[in-house]
């Protein structure tokens, strides 16, 4: 008997969580990703409930591998100060569970990748192509050598996706959501901030949130035309954000001490449209190839996680014999298991990309009397019925049967 093979494109989140529930399932896997070796600077992810019971679900303990310490409340601030909503973090921890997680991305696909063998990444190495013809198994063409050949894609290539482009020609692509994002992490233990906030402005948003390590994921987006070019993101940074209540100048003073390079900015985008389909002959996509979303839920990683679980489940386990073997190698069992995939991944997140998308239109709100009324409207909304809305998200991922 021989092991069936997955050919993983991207190591991101998504990318490496399906390399990873794939192995456990038995599956050889091969993960090509075109940087030349792993982040080691980068954004914080937060891991909402939903997704820590995924990862539960294929034997990733999170908070082991990196750490498990939380805020103790989360909530909406205004450029003054006043919180217009707060939490505990305790009471989502009760009604969900577990309580969210906040991790530097960096160590998480650090130890995703540490739970892989070590011959199963190959960093350097770009995908240029799938050849997939009907009847046959995939060949990935990469630009450093040979095909590979595949019994099942997984692309996890990311939201600019070439093989989503190559294999939905007639898909609008990319929706410009009228944003551009700041992101960086700081050490500042001094300053012992105990809260995950987002802090509406008009038509600018900064948020903090304390990562499990000890420093702190900072996030700031502005309304700009898109593409829009600034000389040094740190002064951008200062001049927009510097007025703006404690701590936050004292974190931005903390942001002019690193190199311009460790602030990623990224105009934001999500898909214009859903996909017909998830999948097309033994190719699966998933994450911000299969459906980007705009970051105003925080669960573009999450669904990606659950994307990759759920795939894994569905898919035969590794091992080959199973009698139904096609004339090529291939088994028809793969290609049921990816359409069952579309029918249990595509309406939940596009569901969740929509929402995302009006919950933005929140943040990007520039008339004054607009942001009064929306300040209002978030400060007079109890607490426990804003979390209770948050239950089809956290309470959402589902294992498929066996």
């Amino acid at each position: 008997m021989t092991n069936r093979h997955a050919v993983v494109v991207g190591a991101g989140i998504g990318g490496l969580t399906s390399a990873v529930a794939l192995h456990r399932r038995g599956w050889r896997v091969t993960v090509c990703e075109r940087a030349p070796e792993p982040p080691v600077t980068g954004a914080g992810i937060g891991l909402a409930p939903n997704a820590l019971r995924a990862f539960e679900a294929v034997g990733v303990d999170v908070s082991r591998a990196i750490g498990g310490a939380v805020p103790a409340t989360m909530g909406v601030r205004r450029p003054d100060g006043r919180w217009l909503t707060r939490a505990a973090t305790a009471d989502m921890a009760a009604r969900y569970g577990m309580a969210p997680l906040a991790v530097p991305r960096p160590a998480l696909t650090a130890a995703l990748a540490a739970a892989l063998p070590p011959q199963a990444l190959r960093y350097g190495t770009e995908v240029t192509g799938v050849d997939d013809a009907e009847g046959r198994r995939p060949a990935v063409r990469t630009a450093a050598g040979p095909d590979l050949p595949a019994d099942l894609v997984v692309a996890a290539d990311g939201i600019h996706s070439p093989l989503r482009r190559a294999h939905f020609p007639a898909h609008p692509g990319l929706h410009y959501l009228g944003e551009t994002a700041w992101r960086t992490i700081v050490d500042a233990p001094d300053l012992r901030i105990p809260a995950m906030s987002e802090t509406w402005g008009r038509g600018q948003r900064f948020g903090v949130t304390p990562l499990v390590d000890g420093r702190y994921y900072l996030y700031a987006t502005a309304v700009v035309p898109p593409d829009t070019r600034f000389a040094d993101p740190r002064t951008e940074l200062r001049q927009r954000f510097g007025s703006w209540h404690d701590p936050v100048p004292a974190l931005l003073d903390r942001v002019g001490r690193l190199d311009a390079a460790d602030v990623l900015r990224n105009d934001l985008y999500d898909l214009a449209a859903p996909l017909p389909y998830l999948h097309h002959g033994r190719i699966a996509w998933l994450g911000d190839a299969a459906h980007a979303m705009a970051p105003n839920l925080g669960q573009g990683g999450c669904q990606a996680i659950e994307d990759a679980v759920i795939l894994a489940r569905l898919l035969p386990a590794g091992e080959r014999g199973d009698g139904r073997e096609g004339h090529d190698g291939g088994d028809a069992a793969v290609p049921a298991a990816l359409a069952a995939y579309t029918a249990a991944r595509l309406d939940r997140t596009d569901a969740v990309r929509l929402r995302a998308r009006r919950v933005g239109r929140l943040g990007v709100v520039r008339n004054p009397v607009v942001v009064a009324v929306r300040d209002l409207a978030v400060r007079v909304t109890p607490a426990r019925l804003a979390l209770r809305g948050m239950d089809d998200l956290f309470d959402g991922f589902r294992l498929p049967a066996a």
